[in-house]
């Protein structure tokens, strides 16, 4: 499961434009986005837990995911989807 966690956040989270998310990082289980700093990480985080995701913001630019430890691929994509859907919807 962890190497699909990865490859959520390699693929899913750098297809979403430079103009809102600038870096992608992480390694295994915690990952981070470092949003366009015209956005407040605190609304992102509360968009997405609107839509279903909870996120914690960090340093005002910083979003971070931990996912659950026992995850199946189903909900993976829908925690991809729902990060694509309301990081687009910002843009």
């Amino acid at each position: 499961m962890l190497k699909k966690w990865d490859k959520f956040c390699e693929k899913k989270l750098s297809e979403i434009p430079k103009e809102i998310v600038s870096e992608v990082r992480g390694k295994g289980l915690l990952n981070a986005i470092v949003i366009n700093p015209k956005h407040d990480a605190w609304e992102v985080c509360l968009k997405l837990k609107e839509n279903g995701l909870l996120a914690k913001p960090t340093h005002g630019d910083k979003i971070r995911f931990a996912p659950t430890l026992v995850m199946n691929e189903e909900q993976i994509l829908e925690c991809a989807e729902i990060v694509s859907k309301t990081l687009l919807a910002l843009h």
